[in-house]
């Protein structure tokens, strides 16, 4: 099983339907090889990101969003505390990923690029997961 922890900006690039980020994310839902790895966290802040006004995104997607987040994510309790000063907001994201033994963590934000020193899970864009996992994943 290939585990995946995913970025906030992945998910709400995904949910204006940006076509690389929706793919990965359907990607992942739709393989029984993948699996999406959420702390309780991240949930909390998937739902507040998109949530936003100035999003501007109707009950209808935000509901679609978090069925998506109930239904297709396995949640993990993170057993670590990590201090990752460069954006100590993506420190759950890296907690998360170290409890999980994630193989992935796919983002847009270049912040985490400090952060693969930390971790053993590969750091990865949305353009580089799409290049080297989907594309080689047949």
């Amino acid at each position: 099983m290939i585990r995946v922890v995913v970025d906030t900006g992945v998910v709400v690039s995904a949910a204006f339907r940006d076509r690389t980020p929706e793919e990965i994310i359907l990607f992942i839902v739709g393989s029984e090889d993948f699996e999406w790895i959420v702390s309780r966290q991240i949930l909390t802040e998937y739902n507040e990101v998109l949530s936003r006004k100035k999003f501007d995104l109707t009950l209808k997607v935000l509901q679609h969003w978090s069925d998506i987040f109930d239904e297709c994510t396995t949640l993990v309790e993170p057993d670590i505390e990590i201090d990752f000063p460069r954006d100590r907001k993506d420190a759950m994201f890296l907690e998360c990923a170290i409890t999980a033994e994630a193989d992935y963590l796919v983002t847009g934000d270049k912040d985490f690029e400090e952060a693969q020193k930390l971790v053993n899970t590969t750091i990865i864009s949305v353009s580089q997961f799409k290049r080297l996992v989907m594309d080689g994943w047949e």
